[in-house]
């Protein structure tokens, strides 16, 4: 029995040393620092595959601020004007954090959390401003 009890501790910390589990309270706000043409390419990508289309994305996007909004587009009518009426969607909504060593962006929506490979960031509060 006690043999038993053992295998299971040695069995359950080995199976939870495996895991890259990070307690949410761990995770800060984050910004992204010094950002490359991978870094934009990894948050495009991601974005692009969250929404299922194509996003324009500024070359400075969380690197200000640790929320990324986006809205649709305007409806227009078929001969290119925007549509009458107003878009009462929501946007969609998007927040950085790190746990200090991983990029994570968290899509509002549902809290499913996408590393972004090739990124580098710092707590929001962390970061230093421009002189």
């Amino acid at each position: 029995m006690r043999s038993a009890a053992l295998a299971m501790a040695i069995a359950g910390s080995l199976g939870l040393g495996g895991c890259k589990n990070v307690a949410p309270d761990a995770n800060q706000p984050a910004l992204i620092v010094e950002p490359s043409d991978a870094s934009r390419a990894a948050l495009q990508a991601t974005i692009n595959d969250l929404l299922d289309t194509d996003v324009a994305l500024s070359g400075n996007a969380l690197t200000e601020t640790s929320f990324l909004f986006i809205e649709r587009s305007v409806p227009r009518s078929l001969d290119g004007s925007p549509a009458k009426g107003r878009n009462m969607e929501m946007p969609y909504r998007f927040t950085l954090l790190t746990n200090g060593t991983d990029c994570v962006l968290v899509d509002e929506r549902d809290g499913s959390r996408h590393l972004l490979a090739d990124t580098t960031c710092v707590p929001a509060d962390g970061a230093t401003g421009q002189d």
